[in-house]
Parts: C-alpha cells; structure tokens; sequence
C-alpha cells in the first residue's frame, strides 16, 4: 500500500484540533472501540495488568481500554505531537501515561522510544493499515506481549464488495466533505478513503496475525452501517 507516511503524520498532526469533533459525530465510534477493548477479555478490572494503547492518536481508544481495566497500568504512544497535545489536555488518572514515539522507533535497537519492558495485553486501533509493512508490523506488537497475552487489532477491513460500496459512497457523500469544512484539509481523509480500499480484507489479516504468530486468531465486525467494515482482530501470543 504505497503512501508518504511522513505526509501523512504531517496531516494528523494538522488535523489534530477538529479530530475529536470529527468522530463524535461517526456513529458508533467510541462505541466499537469500547467493544474493541471488551474483546481483548482483561480480568479483574484489568488489576495487575500493563497494557499498551498503539497508536492512541487523541486518547479515545485510550479511554476504551481505561473504561474496561480502571486498575491497569496504561501505557499510550502515538507519533503525532499535535494528537498527543490533544490527549493530554484530557482528564486520566495517573495510571496513564502518554508517550511520543513512532511505531519504528518501538522496535529500533537504538532504543530512542520510550516504551519499555512487555504488556500485559495490546490494542491497536487503526494503526497498522497506516504502517508500510504489516507483518514486520504484528511481529513487532508480539514481542512486546508476555506469554499468552491478547492482542486486538481494532481496523477497517472491507469484507466484501457491498461494504467497499457502502464504504466509497460514505466516503464521498459524508467523511470527506464533513472533514473539508471542519478543517478545510481533506487530504487525510482522501487518504483514509483510499487506503481502507487498497487494506486486506479479514481474512488477509487472519493469516497475517497467524503467520505473525498467534494462536486463537478470529474476527469479529461490528453491527449498523459499519458491519462488515470496522473489525476486532483478536489474536493470543503463544
């Protein structure tokens, strides 16, 4: 999927402000990523657990994994300062940390990312379909999950060909023109368009998650207008 990832953190970054504006009125957002973090199957309140937010952009997917384990440890990064900034402006209890870092650095040897040690579980909310190698991407996510601990890839994945059609339509009647007036920059939503149509459907991304290596891989969608294109991907590291 070829795209300037540097352009595109540039754009998250200049649409930072309006972000959360913006999916407050997507139907269902918060709620699907709230079902997202509900599939990763924490016990206890998640008390005990170090769990960490890839790419947590503004901090909803944040407060999703915060509304089902109130007692873990969060750990939150992003690449986008102007979305971290945002994120940070909010309320969190100090179990919460946010941290700048690009998905590269995670893995660098250098060690420049400040994300440390393993997790307890992983959620990944529309993060890896903006990544250049998503197997290289899912391997790395594994080997900062402890033995046996849960992974959900929280993505649009288009199923088959009426959720492509349902999905280019919204596209081009509702997402990029709301996004042109709220911040008179549409070019990151030209390019989530165009990207969701050029990602893996869910069964691409079952295999990709089994080759990765995790065990108890399966997908579920989510119900309304988005069945069939917003998945939980739900893997278990061996």
């Amino acid at each position: 999927m070829p795209h300037d990832r540097t352009r595109v953190l540039t754009e998250f970054d200049a649409t930072a402000r309006a972000y959360d504006r913006l999916t407050s009125v997507n139907p269902g957002y918060h709620r699907h990523l709230a079902l997202s973090a509900r599939r990763l199957g924490l016990p206890d309140g998640g008390r005990g657990l170090r769990l960490l937010d890839a790419g947590c952009g503004t901090g909803a997917s944040t407060r999703a994994l915060l509304e089902v384990a109130p007692a873990a440890e969060i750990v939150a990064f992003d690449a986008s300062a102007e979305m971290l900034a945002r994120a940070r402006r909010k309320s969190w209890p100090s179990t919460v940390r946010f941290v700048q870092c690009s998905f590269d650095e995670l893995d660098s040897a250098e060690g420049h990312c400040p994300v440390e040690g393993d997790f307890d579980g992983v959620l990944a909310a529309y993060l890896v379909r903006n990544l250049d190698d998503v197997d290289e991407a899912l391997g790395t996510l594994r080997s900062r999950l402890r033995p046996g601990a849960p992974l959900v890839v929280h993505e649009y994945s288009l199923q088959n060909r009426w959720a492509r059609t349902v999905w280019t339509i919204v596209c081009a009647a509702v997402i990029v023109p709301a996004a042109t007036i709220a911040t008179r920059r549409p070019e990151l939503f030209r390019y989530l368009r165009r990207s969701v149509l050029d990602f893996d459907p869910p069964s691409t991304l079952r295999s990709r998650l089994r080759h990765a290596g995790f065990k108890q891989v399966r997908s579920e969608s989510v119900r309304g207008w988005q069945h069939g294109i917003v998945h939980s991907f739900f893997g278990r590291r061996a």
